[in-house]
Protein backbone atom coordinates (compact mmCIF):
# COMPACT_ATOMS: atom_id res chain seq x y z
CA UNK A 1 0.00 0.00 0.00
CA UNK A 2 1.62 3.27 -1.04
CA UNK A 3 2.25 6.01 1.50
CA UNK A 4 4.25 9.25 1.39
CA UNK A 5 7.60 7.49 1.82
CA UNK A 6 9.55 10.10 3.77
CA UNK A 7 6.73 10.85 6.20
CA UNK A 8 6.19 7.17 6.91
CA UNK A 9 9.88 6.57 7.49
CA UNK A 10 10.21 9.47 9.90
CA UNK A 11 7.06 8.52 11.80
CA UNK A 12 7.94 4.88 12.16
CA UNK A 13 11.44 5.68 13.45
CA UNK A 14 9.91 7.80 16.23
CA UNK A 15 7.45 5.19 17.41
CA UNK A 16 7.94 2.89 20.42
CA UNK A 17 9.19 -0.53 19.39
CA UNK A 18 6.34 -2.65 20.85
CA UNK A 19 3.87 -1.09 18.44
CA UNK A 20 6.09 -1.95 15.49
CA UNK A 21 7.13 -5.43 16.48
CA UNK A 22 4.46 -7.20 14.43
CA UNK A 23 3.44 -4.50 12.00
CA UNK A 24 4.54 -6.24 8.83
CA UNK A 25 5.83 -9.58 10.09
CA UNK A 26 8.83 -11.46 8.72
CA UNK A 27 9.27 -10.86 5.01
CA UNK A 28 11.61 -13.87 4.65
CA UNK A 29 12.70 -12.90 1.17
CA UNK A 30 15.41 -15.55 0.74
CA UNK A 31 16.70 -16.47 -2.68
CA UNK A 32 14.20 -15.71 -5.47
CA UNK A 33 13.44 -18.51 -7.86
CA UNK A 34 13.02 -18.21 -11.63
CA UNK A 35 10.02 -16.07 -12.52
CA UNK A 36 7.07 -17.91 -14.08
CA UNK A 37 5.31 -15.68 -16.57
CA UNK A 38 2.09 -16.54 -18.38
CA UNK A 39 3.75 -18.86 -20.91
CA UNK A 40 5.27 -21.01 -18.17
CA UNK A 41 2.00 -20.98 -16.23
CA UNK A 42 0.05 -22.15 -19.29
CA UNK A 43 2.64 -24.85 -19.91
CA UNK A 44 2.32 -26.13 -16.34
CA UNK A 45 -1.50 -25.67 -16.44
CA UNK A 46 -1.41 -24.42 -12.83
CA UNK A 47 -1.70 -20.85 -11.56
CA UNK A 48 -0.44 -20.73 -7.99
CA UNK A 49 -2.37 -18.10 -6.02
CA UNK A 50 -1.19 -16.97 -2.62
CA UNK A 51 -4.24 -15.90 -0.63
CA UNK A 52 -4.76 -14.30 2.73
CA UNK A 53 -5.92 -16.89 5.25
CA UNK A 54 -9.02 -14.90 6.16
CA UNK A 55 -12.25 -16.73 5.39
CA UNK A 56 -13.64 -13.41 4.18
CA UNK A 57 -11.03 -13.42 1.46
CA UNK A 58 -10.63 -17.01 0.36
CA UNK A 59 -13.12 -19.32 2.04
CA UNK A 60 -14.96 -22.10 0.21
CA UNK A 61 -17.68 -24.10 1.98
CA UNK A 62 -18.94 -27.38 0.50
CA UNK A 63 -18.32 -26.27 -3.05
CA UNK A 64 -19.66 -22.74 -2.60
CA UNK A 65 -17.34 -19.77 -2.98
CA UNK A 66 -17.71 -17.67 0.14
CA UNK A 67 -14.60 -15.49 0.01
CA UNK A 68 -14.79 -12.35 -2.09
CA UNK A 69 -11.44 -13.16 -3.72
CA UNK A 70 -12.66 -16.65 -4.66
CA UNK A 71 -15.35 -15.15 -6.91
CA UNK A 72 -12.81 -12.88 -8.56
CA UNK A 73 -10.16 -15.59 -8.88
CA UNK A 74 -12.57 -18.10 -10.41
CA UNK A 75 -13.63 -15.45 -12.89
CA UNK A 76 -9.96 -14.81 -13.74
CA UNK A 77 -9.44 -18.57 -14.23
CA UNK A 78 -12.37 -18.60 -16.66
CA UNK A 79 -10.95 -15.52 -18.42
CA UNK A 80 -7.54 -17.16 -18.90
CA UNK A 81 -9.09 -20.39 -20.14
CA UNK A 82 -11.33 -18.56 -22.59
CA UNK A 83 -8.13 -17.40 -24.29
CA UNK A 84 -6.27 -20.71 -24.01
CA UNK A 85 -5.16 -22.95 -26.82
CA UNK A 86 -6.15 -26.61 -26.75
CA UNK A 87 -4.53 -28.43 -23.85
CA UNK A 88 -3.48 -25.25 -22.05
CA UNK A 89 -6.40 -24.77 -19.68
CA UNK A 90 -5.28 -23.52 -16.29
CA UNK A 91 -6.37 -24.71 -12.85
CA UNK A 92 -5.96 -22.55 -9.77
CA UNK A 93 -3.88 -23.83 -6.88
CA UNK A 94 -4.87 -21.89 -3.76
CA UNK A 95 -2.05 -21.42 -1.23
CA UNK A 96 -3.20 -19.80 2.04
CA UNK A 97 -0.62 -17.82 4.00
CA UNK A 98 -0.65 -15.37 6.86
CA UNK A 99 -1.17 -11.90 5.43
CA UNK A 100 2.23 -10.60 6.55
CA UNK A 101 3.96 -13.50 4.76
CA UNK A 102 2.29 -13.15 1.35
CA UNK A 103 4.71 -10.79 -0.38
CA UNK A 104 7.73 -12.63 0.96
CA UNK A 105 6.34 -15.91 -0.36
CA UNK A 106 5.72 -14.31 -3.76
CA UNK A 107 9.25 -12.94 -3.85
CA UNK A 108 10.63 -16.42 -3.11
CA UNK A 109 8.60 -17.86 -6.00
CA UNK A 110 6.17 -19.89 -3.87
CA UNK A 111 3.28 -18.53 -5.90
CA UNK A 112 2.55 -16.61 -9.09
CA UNK A 113 -0.05 -14.14 -7.81
CA UNK A 114 -0.92 -12.65 -4.42
CA UNK A 115 -4.64 -11.96 -3.90
CA UNK A 116 -4.89 -10.60 -0.35
CA UNK A 117 -8.48 -9.34 -0.42
CA UNK A 118 -7.43 -6.60 2.00
CA UNK A 119 -5.26 -3.51 1.93
CA UNK A 120 -1.62 -4.45 2.27
CA UNK A 121 1.42 -2.34 3.15
CA UNK A 122 3.41 -2.41 -0.04
CA UNK A 123 6.37 -0.32 -1.08
CA UNK A 124 7.25 -0.61 -4.81
CA UNK A 125 10.37 -2.70 -5.28
CA UNK A 126 12.49 -4.28 -7.99
CA UNK A 127 10.95 -7.68 -7.22
CA UNK A 128 7.17 -7.16 -6.98
CA UNK A 129 4.61 -5.25 -9.01
CA UNK A 130 1.04 -4.27 -8.09
CA UNK A 131 -1.85 -4.71 -10.50
CA UNK A 132 -4.26 -1.97 -11.39
CA UNK A 133 -6.66 -1.32 -8.48
CA UNK A 134 -9.21 -4.02 -7.77
CA UNK A 135 -11.16 -1.60 -5.58
CA UNK A 136 -10.06 2.01 -5.44
CA UNK A 137 -10.53 4.55 -2.63
CA UNK A 138 -10.97 2.02 0.19
CA UNK A 139 -11.17 3.77 3.58
CA UNK A 140 -10.32 2.21 6.92
CA UNK A 141 -13.20 2.29 9.41
CA UNK A 142 -13.06 2.48 13.18
CA UNK A 143 -15.39 -0.27 14.39
CA UNK A 144 -16.92 -0.56 17.85
CA UNK A 145 -20.11 -1.99 19.29
CA UNK A 146 -23.47 -0.29 19.61
CA UNK A 147 -24.16 1.01 23.09
CA UNK A 148 -20.58 1.94 23.84
CA UNK A 149 -19.04 5.39 23.44
CA UNK A 150 -19.07 6.77 19.91
CA UNK A 151 -16.00 8.61 18.56
CA UNK A 152 -16.03 11.59 16.22
CA UNK A 153 -12.39 12.83 16.39
CA UNK A 154 -9.13 10.92 16.44
CA UNK A 155 -8.08 12.78 19.61
CA UNK A 156 -10.79 10.86 21.48
CA UNK A 157 -8.88 7.64 20.81
CA UNK A 158 -6.02 8.78 23.03
CA UNK A 159 -5.26 6.06 25.57
CA UNK A 160 -7.69 3.60 23.97
CA UNK A 161 -6.76 0.15 22.66
CA UNK A 162 -7.52 -1.14 19.17
CA UNK A 163 -7.25 -4.83 18.31
CA UNK A 164 -5.56 -5.56 14.98
CA UNK A 165 -4.64 -8.71 13.11
CA UNK A 166 -1.02 -9.31 12.20
CA UNK A 167 -0.14 -7.41 9.05
CA UNK A 168 -3.16 -5.10 9.27
CA UNK A 169 -2.80 -2.02 7.10
CA UNK A 170 -4.24 -0.05 10.01
CA UNK A 171 -1.01 -0.45 11.97
CA UNK A 172 0.79 2.28 10.06
CA UNK A 173 -2.30 4.52 10.25
CA UNK A 174 -2.48 4.20 14.03
CA UNK A 175 1.20 5.02 14.25
CA UNK A 176 0.58 8.24 12.30
CA UNK A 177 -2.33 9.10 14.60
CA UNK A 178 0.01 8.60 17.53
CA UNK A 179 2.44 11.11 16.03
CA UNK A 180 -0.35 13.69 15.96
CA UNK A 181 -1.36 12.81 19.54
CA UNK A 182 2.25 13.18 20.67
CA UNK A 183 2.34 16.73 19.25
CA UNK A 184 -0.70 17.49 21.45
CA UNK A 185 1.00 15.79 24.43
CA UNK A 186 -1.76 13.16 24.56
CA UNK A 187 -1.26 9.45 25.36
CA UNK A 188 -1.00 7.24 22.27
CA UNK A 189 -3.51 4.76 20.92
CA UNK A 190 -2.47 1.29 22.04
CA UNK A 191 -2.34 -1.54 19.52
CA UNK A 192 -3.20 -5.04 20.67
CA UNK A 193 -1.84 -7.39 18.03
CA UNK A 194 -4.22 -10.29 18.34
CA UNK A 195 -3.40 -14.00 18.39
CA UNK A 196 -2.43 -15.32 14.91
CA UNK A 197 -5.31 -17.83 15.04
CA UNK A 198 -7.69 -14.90 14.50
CA UNK A 199 -8.65 -13.45 11.11
CA UNK A 200 -10.27 -10.07 10.59
CA UNK A 201 -13.78 -11.54 10.81
CA UNK A 202 -12.89 -13.18 14.13
CA UNK A 203 -11.81 -9.84 15.55
CA UNK A 204 -15.06 -8.25 14.37
CA UNK A 205 -16.99 -11.02 16.12
CA UNK A 206 -15.05 -10.46 19.33
CA UNK A 207 -15.75 -6.73 19.11
CA UNK A 208 -19.46 -7.48 18.77
CA UNK A 209 -19.21 -9.75 21.83
CA UNK A 210 -17.44 -7.07 23.88
CA UNK A 211 -14.19 -9.03 24.25
CA UNK A 212 -12.37 -6.36 22.25
CA UNK A 213 -13.73 -2.82 22.23
CA UNK A 214 -12.35 -1.35 19.02
CA UNK A 215 -10.76 -2.44 15.78
CA UNK A 216 -9.99 -0.86 12.41
CA UNK A 217 -11.04 -2.65 9.23
CA UNK A 218 -11.36 -1.91 5.52
CA UNK A 219 -14.83 -0.51 4.81
CA UNK A 220 -15.98 -3.21 2.33
CA UNK A 221 -15.00 -5.96 4.77
CA UNK A 222 -16.60 -4.27 7.77
CA UNK A 223 -19.84 -3.63 5.91
CA UNK A 224 -19.98 -7.20 4.56
CA UNK A 225 -19.70 -8.75 8.00
CA UNK A 226 -22.05 -6.21 9.57
CA UNK A 227 -24.89 -7.93 7.71
CA UNK A 228 -24.23 -10.88 10.04
CA UNK A 229 -23.11 -8.92 13.10
CA UNK A 230 -25.77 -6.26 13.59
CA UNK A 231 -24.32 -4.95 16.87
CA UNK A 232 -21.25 -3.53 15.14
CA UNK A 233 -20.98 0.28 14.99
CA UNK A 234 -18.96 2.32 12.50
CA UNK A 235 -17.49 5.64 13.59
CA UNK A 236 -17.19 7.13 10.12
CA UNK A 237 -16.31 10.65 11.30
CA UNK A 238 -12.93 9.50 12.58
CA UNK A 239 -10.53 9.82 9.67
CA UNK A 240 -8.18 6.89 10.25
CA UNK A 241 -6.24 7.41 7.02
CA UNK A 242 -6.66 8.53 3.44
CA UNK A 243 -8.48 5.92 1.31
CA UNK A 244 -6.22 3.54 -0.55
CA UNK A 245 -6.59 0.84 -3.21
CA UNK A 246 -6.69 -2.96 -3.09
CA UNK A 247 -4.47 -4.78 -5.60
CA UNK A 248 -3.22 -8.17 -6.68
CA UNK A 249 0.54 -8.59 -6.86
CA UNK A 250 2.93 -10.46 -9.20
CA UNK A 251 6.68 -10.76 -9.64
CA UNK A 252 7.87 -7.71 -11.57
CA UNK A 253 9.31 -9.78 -14.44
CA UNK A 254 5.96 -11.54 -15.02
CA UNK A 255 4.87 -8.78 -17.38
CA UNK A 256 2.48 -10.89 -19.48
CA UNK A 257 0.70 -12.19 -16.38
CA UNK A 258 0.40 -8.66 -15.04
CA UNK A 259 -1.03 -7.44 -18.36
CA UNK A 260 -3.60 -10.27 -18.38
CA UNK A 261 -4.65 -9.42 -14.84
CA UNK A 262 -5.12 -5.75 -15.70
CA UNK A 263 -7.16 -6.56 -18.82
CA UNK A 264 -9.33 -8.91 -16.80
CA UNK A 265 -9.87 -6.41 -13.98
CA UNK A 266 -10.84 -3.68 -16.45
CA UNK A 267 -13.88 -5.71 -17.50
CA UNK A 268 -14.71 -7.59 -14.28
CA UNK A 269 -17.95 -6.91 -12.48
CA UNK A 270 -18.74 -8.74 -9.25
CA UNK A 271 -21.94 -10.83 -9.48
CA UNK A 272 -24.88 -9.15 -7.82
CA UNK A 273 -25.64 -12.29 -5.79
CA UNK A 274 -22.08 -13.08 -4.67
CA UNK A 275 -22.98 -12.68 -0.97
CA UNK A 276 -26.09 -14.88 -1.01
CA UNK A 277 -24.19 -18.08 -0.17
CA UNK A 278 -21.98 -16.15 2.26
CA UNK A 279 -24.98 -14.94 4.25
CA UNK A 280 -26.72 -18.32 4.13
CA UNK A 281 -23.66 -20.25 5.36
CA UNK A 282 -22.70 -17.85 8.12
CA UNK A 283 -26.14 -16.68 9.23
CA UNK A 284 -26.21 -18.71 12.45
CA UNK A 285 -22.48 -18.61 13.07
CA UNK A 286 -20.13 -15.95 14.47
CA UNK A 287 -22.18 -15.52 17.63
CA UNK A 288 -19.73 -15.82 20.48
CA UNK A 289 -20.86 -14.15 23.70
CA UNK A 290 -18.96 -12.18 26.28
CA UNK A 291 -17.79 -14.88 28.73
CA UNK A 292 -16.65 -12.56 31.52
CA UNK A 293 -19.86 -10.88 32.59
CA UNK A 294 -20.31 -10.70 36.35
CA UNK A 295 -22.63 -13.71 36.58
CA UNK A 296 -20.35 -15.83 34.39
CA UNK A 297 -17.29 -14.81 36.39
CA UNK A 298 -19.06 -15.97 39.53
CA UNK A 299 -19.89 -19.32 37.92
CA UNK A 300 -16.30 -19.73 36.75
CA UNK A 301 -14.92 -18.88 40.18
CA UNK A 302 -17.11 -21.56 41.73
CA UNK A 303 -16.03 -24.13 39.14
CA UNK A 304 -12.37 -23.14 39.02
CA UNK A 305 -11.09 -25.67 41.61
CA UNK A 306 -12.57 -28.69 39.82
CA UNK A 307 -11.47 -27.43 36.41
CA UNK A 308 -7.96 -26.78 37.66
CA UNK A 309 -7.70 -30.13 39.41
CA UNK A 310 -8.58 -32.26 36.40
CA UNK A 311 -6.70 -30.06 33.93
CA UNK A 312 -3.58 -30.40 36.08
CA UNK A 313 -3.97 -34.18 36.26
CA UNK A 314 -4.12 -34.38 32.45
CA UNK A 315 -1.36 -31.86 31.78
CA UNK A 316 -3.74 -29.25 30.34
CA UNK A 317 -4.32 -25.54 30.75
CA UNK A 318 -7.45 -25.23 32.88
CA UNK A 319 -8.63 -22.29 30.78
CA UNK A 320 -8.97 -24.69 27.83
CA UNK A 321 -11.46 -26.67 29.89
CA UNK A 322 -13.17 -23.44 30.99
CA UNK A 323 -13.49 -22.29 27.36
CA UNK A 324 -14.88 -25.67 26.29
CA UNK A 325 -17.33 -25.64 29.18
CA UNK A 326 -18.52 -22.15 28.25
CA UNK A 327 -19.07 -23.22 24.65
CA UNK A 328 -20.76 -26.50 25.53
CA UNK A 329 -22.97 -25.46 28.45
CA UNK A 330 -22.34 -21.79 29.30
CA UNK A 331 -20.94 -23.17 32.58
CA UNK A 332 -24.21 -24.87 33.51
CA UNK A 333 -23.55 -28.22 35.28
CA UNK A 334 -27.15 -29.30 34.65
CA UNK A 335 -27.11 -28.74 30.89
CA UNK A 336 -28.57 -31.51 28.73
CA UNK A 337 -27.67 -32.08 25.09
CA UNK A 338 -28.46 -34.48 22.30
CA UNK A 339 -27.33 -38.10 22.28
CA UNK A 340 -27.14 -38.26 26.05
CA UNK A 341 -24.49 -35.52 26.30
CA UNK A 342 -24.67 -33.92 29.70
CA UNK A 343 -23.08 -31.53 32.13
CA UNK A 344 -20.43 -28.86 31.85
CA UNK A 345 -18.46 -30.52 29.06
CA UNK A 346 -21.42 -32.26 27.40
CA UNK A 347 -19.67 -35.60 27.61
CA UNK A 348 -21.66 -38.67 26.55
CA UNK A 349 -21.96 -41.79 28.74
CA UNK A 350 -20.16 -43.89 26.10
CA UNK A 351 -17.21 -41.49 25.93
CA UNK A 352 -17.04 -41.39 29.73
CA UNK A 353 -17.02 -45.19 29.88
CA UNK A 354 -14.06 -45.28 27.48
CA UNK A 355 -11.99 -43.47 30.12
CA UNK A 356 -13.43 -45.37 33.08
CA UNK A 357 -15.73 -42.73 34.57
CA UNK A 358 -19.36 -43.25 35.56
CA UNK A 359 -22.11 -41.05 37.02
CA UNK A 360 -21.33 -38.05 34.84
CA UNK A 361 -24.26 -36.17 36.37
CA UNK A 362 -21.81 -35.38 39.17
CA UNK A 363 -19.84 -32.20 38.39
CA UNK A 364 -16.47 -33.62 39.44
CA UNK A 365 -17.00 -36.80 37.44
CA UNK A 366 -18.25 -34.86 34.43
CA UNK A 367 -15.15 -32.69 34.29
CA UNK A 368 -12.92 -35.68 35.02
CA UNK A 369 -14.47 -37.66 32.16
CA UNK A 370 -14.23 -34.74 29.73
CA UNK A 371 -10.62 -33.99 30.64
CA UNK A 372 -9.58 -37.64 30.44
CA UNK A 373 -11.32 -38.07 27.09
CA UNK A 374 -9.60 -34.98 25.67
CA UNK A 375 -6.28 -36.30 26.98
CA UNK A 376 -6.97 -39.69 25.37
CA UNK A 377 -7.59 -38.04 22.00
CA UNK A 378 -4.45 -35.96 22.37
CA UNK A 379 -2.28 -38.91 23.39
CA UNK A 380 -3.58 -41.34 20.78
CA UNK A 381 -3.89 -39.08 17.74
CA UNK A 382 -2.12 -35.75 18.24
CA UNK A 383 1.01 -36.42 20.30
CA UNK A 384 3.42 -35.54 17.48
CA UNK A 385 6.10 -33.03 18.52
CA UNK A 386 5.54 -31.34 15.14
CA UNK A 387 2.35 -29.80 16.58
CA UNK A 388 2.62 -26.72 18.74
CA UNK A 389 0.33 -26.71 21.78
CA UNK A 390 -2.25 -24.26 20.39
CA UNK A 391 -2.66 -26.24 17.19
CA UNK A 392 -2.66 -29.51 19.14
CA UNK A 393 -5.58 -28.28 21.23
CA UNK A 394 -7.42 -27.16 18.08
CA UNK A 395 -7.09 -30.64 16.59
CA UNK A 396 -8.23 -32.21 19.87
CA UNK A 397 -11.30 -29.96 19.92
CA UNK A 398 -12.12 -30.76 16.29
CA UNK A 399 -11.83 -34.47 17.13
CA UNK A 400 -13.97 -34.01 20.25
CA UNK A 401 -16.63 -32.51 17.99
CA UNK A 402 -16.58 -34.82 14.96
CA UNK A 403 -14.33 -37.77 15.77
CA UNK A 404 -10.55 -38.18 15.62
CA UNK A 405 -10.49 -40.54 12.62
CA UNK A 406 -12.28 -37.97 10.47
CA UNK A 407 -9.87 -35.25 11.54
CA UNK A 408 -6.90 -37.47 10.72
CA UNK A 409 -8.28 -38.10 7.23
CA UNK A 410 -8.61 -34.35 6.76
CA UNK A 411 -4.98 -33.88 7.75
CA UNK A 412 -3.98 -36.47 5.14
CA UNK A 413 -6.01 -34.64 2.48
CA UNK A 414 -4.46 -31.32 3.51
CA UNK A 415 -0.98 -32.77 3.08
CA UNK A 416 -1.91 -34.16 -0.33
CA UNK A 417 -2.96 -30.66 -1.44
CA UNK A 418 0.16 -28.95 -0.16
CA UNK A 419 -1.49 -27.47 2.93
CA UNK A 420 0.13 -27.75 6.36
CA UNK A 421 -1.29 -30.89 8.03
CA UNK A 422 0.06 -29.72 11.41
CA UNK A 423 -1.93 -26.47 11.39
CA UNK A 424 -5.68 -26.56 11.99
CA UNK A 425 -6.39 -22.85 11.75
CA UNK A 426 -6.70 -21.71 8.11
CA UNK A 427 -5.09 -24.92 6.79
CA UNK A 428 -6.72 -28.24 7.73
CA UNK A 429 -9.89 -26.33 8.58
CA UNK A 430 -10.18 -25.54 4.85
CA UNK A 431 -10.65 -29.25 4.21
CA UNK A 432 -13.27 -29.38 6.97
CA UNK A 433 -15.12 -26.44 5.40
CA UNK A 434 -15.19 -28.19 2.05
CA UNK A 435 -16.13 -31.65 3.34
CA UNK A 436 -18.50 -31.08 6.26
CA UNK A 437 -19.31 -27.37 6.26
CA UNK A 438 -18.74 -24.70 8.87
CA UNK A 439 -20.07 -26.57 11.93
CA UNK A 440 -16.82 -28.04 13.25
CA UNK A 441 -14.81 -25.00 12.13
CA UNK A 442 -17.12 -22.66 14.01
CA UNK A 443 -17.01 -24.95 17.04
CA UNK A 444 -13.21 -24.86 17.29
CA UNK A 445 -13.13 -21.13 16.56
CA UNK A 446 -15.65 -20.37 19.29
CA UNK A 447 -13.79 -22.35 21.94
CA UNK A 448 -10.56 -20.69 20.81
CA UNK A 449 -12.08 -17.23 21.21
CA UNK A 450 -13.37 -18.02 24.68
CA UNK A 451 -9.94 -19.33 25.61
CA UNK A 452 -8.30 -16.13 24.35
CA UNK A 453 -10.84 -14.02 26.24
CA UNK A 454 -10.12 -15.93 29.46
CA UNK A 455 -6.37 -15.86 28.84
CA UNK A 456 -6.43 -12.05 28.58
CA UNK A 457 -7.86 -12.01 32.10
CA UNK A 458 -5.77 -14.86 33.47
CA UNK A 459 -4.30 -12.83 36.34
CA UNK A 460 -7.73 -11.92 37.67
CA UNK A 461 -9.09 -15.44 37.14
CA UNK A 462 -6.21 -17.10 38.99
CA UNK A 463 -6.05 -15.54 42.46
CA UNK A 464 -2.80 -15.86 44.37
CA UNK A 465 -2.54 -17.87 47.59
CA UNK A 466 -2.46 -14.61 49.55
CA UNK A 467 -5.74 -13.52 47.95
CA UNK A 468 -7.33 -16.87 48.75
CA UNK A 469 -6.28 -16.58 52.40
CA UNK A 470 -7.69 -13.04 52.54
CA UNK A 471 -11.03 -14.23 51.13
CA UNK A 472 -11.25 -16.87 53.83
Amino acid sequence: MTRPTLLIALCLMLLPLPALARLAGPLQVGQPSQVRDLAQIRSSQVLRVLVNQSRNSSGEVQGQSIGVEYHRLRAFEHYLNSHARDGQEITLKIIPKAKDQLLGALSRGEGDVVAPGELIDFMPSHAISASDPIIDHVPLLLVGVKGERRFTRFEQLSGRTVALTTGSAAGASVNLINQKLALRKLPPVKIEWVDPTLAVEDVLEMVQAGIFHLTIVEQPIAERWATLMPKLRFDRKVLVSAPDAMHWYVRRDASMLRASIDRFLAGYKAPADQDVAFERVYRRLYRVHYPLARADRQKLEKLRPVLQKHARQQGMDWLNLAALAFKESTLDPDAKGSGGATGLLQITPSAAQRVGVSNIQNVDNNVQAGAKYLALIRRKFFASPKLNERERMAFVLAAYNMGPERVQSMRAEAKRRGLNPNQWFFQVERIAMEQVGMGAVSYVNSVNKYYLAFDRERDSLEPTKAELVTRK
